[in-house]
């Protein structure tokens, strides 16, 4: 037996008087009741995954961990107020008798929670539940022939401690130990949380883009770029998609909700599902854009919130299109043998969400022969141009789209290129999202 078990020797404890007898700072309790109460829940509710404070002591530069210790300590180990070996950290005891009166002592500063119960395995679990930032060691007894120490790590604990080796140098590594062993533990556990919740959101924005229904439009080719102005993010305020109803005519959409962030991404894709149902329900025009404005205003989440709109309804021989404007920037026109321009804006209407009343008119538009057909949204034309004020526009988007046209770039390569040159332009990163829808008909 140990002579801490026999009660002749006292573990090294710093601050005592004569041998046997410690001197308690004023501030440190000298002890605290041991309420007779049975193994009852804890009285605590379960908090979340953070670590304890770590205080700081008296002496400049030492670190105070507080050690709660639950059990009757029959051997006397744990009742001096404090451990602490060198220039390790200090080591400041606090007592339970059971797992009632630790639920009362178990505040944000406790670091570490020693368990010496008789039902230790049955009670882990219970303490491991209500203290989830907490580090926790258990004292066994000797060499743990019947495993219960290793039993007790599996189900929860940071470590085990020997009864026959309670003295201030092994307490102040075990602690120390157990709450940087919690510590990383809680550190892997957020990072990988983080990983998963990162890898379903980003299969969810994957699955709410849009896959343009174009079959039977054999002379039509689709290409599309979206890039989210949010960091790690698949999914802004902008939308679009491209459908061809039955009668052969090809719609194609593009939008941007007010503001940034998961609460536009969520009413750009709200809007961009209705735009789909109301455009094979036989829904167009006007009709359809007040419709649009009657989803968007009873799904906003405050009045100030509005949606810019274009659409374009593409005749089944391709030769003309309906456009329809809701504050949005006019798409950019190339056809065939003519210098690539804007179609035509001046009829435009307001934004969806701004006006109950408003009006949005049909412009139609002749499209003879090969031509291509570009929706932006304007984070691709307010970018900056070198280190001033001075913003890309519609101006600075036509010429770049212009030259590379004339270079013979088309398709992805195209909105690839307009796309890295405006970055370029800005001197990184575009700050809003960006979306670039390309229709081009060739062989006509």
């Amino acid at each position: 037996m140990s002579a801490a078990r026999r009660g002749t020797e006292r573990p090294s404890v710093a601050g005592t008087g004569a041998e046997g007898s410690a001197t308690v700072p004023a501030h440190e309790p000298a002890d605290l009741p041991h309420p007779d109460a049975g193994p009852e829940p804890l009285d605590r509710p379960v908090g979340a995954l953070t670590l304890p404070r770590q205080r700081q002591d008296s002496v400049p530069g030492t670190t105070v961990l507080t050690l709660l210790v639950v059990g009757d300590d029959a051997t006397g180990a744990f009742t001096a107020p404090y451990f602490q070996e060198g220039s390790g950290p200090r080591i400041r005891v606090l007592r339970a008798r059971n797992l009632t009166a630790a639920g009362r002592l178990l505040t944000d500063d406790v670091n570490c929670i020693l368990l010496d119960l008789p039902d230790v395995l049955e009670r882990l679990p219970e303490v491991v539940r209500i203290a989830p930032g907490t580090a926790v060691l258990v004292l066994s007894d000797g060499n743990d022939e019947d495993g219960r120490a290793a039993e007790a790590v599996r189900i929860g604990a940071q470590d085990h401690l020997s009864r026959d080796a309670v003295d201030a140098a092994t307490l102040t590594r075990a602690v120390r130990y157990a709450v940087e062993r919690k510590r990383a533990d809680l550190a892997q556990r957020q990072l990988t949380e983080s990983r998963l919740l990162a890898q379903e959101n980003s299969r969810l924005e994957r699955g709410l883009l849009p896959t343009p229904l174009l079959q039977g439009a054999t002379d039509l080719r689709f290409a599309a770029r979206y890039r989210p102005g949010r960091s790690r993010a698949l999914l802004g305020g902008d939308f679009y998609d491209t459908v061809r109803t039955p009668d052969g005519t090809v719609h194609a959409m593009i939008g941007d909700v007010c503001g940034h962030g998961p609460d536009a991404a969520a009413l750009g894709v709200e809007l961009r599902i209705a735009w789909r149902a109301l455009t094979f329900a036989g829904l167009g025009g006007e009709a359809l854009l007040r419709t649009m404005q009657d989803v968007l205003v009873h799904e906003r989440a405050d009045e100030e919130i509005f949606a810019t709109l274009c659409i374009v309804d593409i005749a089944p021989d391709g030769d003309s299109a309906d456009l329809h404007l809701a504050g949005h920037p006019a798409p950019l026109v190339a056809l065939a043998g003519r210098e690539p321009g804007l179609l035509p804006f001046e009829e435009g209407g307001p934004a969806l969400g701004l006006l109950p009343e408003a009006f949005w008119h049909r412009i139609r538009v002749r499209l003879p022969g090969d031509w291509s057909l570009m929706l932006y949204t304007d984070g691709l034309i307010e970018g900056r141009i070198g280190e001033g004020t001075l913003r890309l526009g519609q101006d600075g988007m036509l010429r770049i789209t212009s030259r590379l046209l004339a270079a013979g770039l088309g398709g992805e390569e195209l909105l690839d290129a307009v796309v890295t040159e405006a970055r370029q332009l800005n001197g990184g990163e575009l700050t809003d999202d960006v979306a670039v829808v390309l229709l081009e008909r060739r062989g006509a």
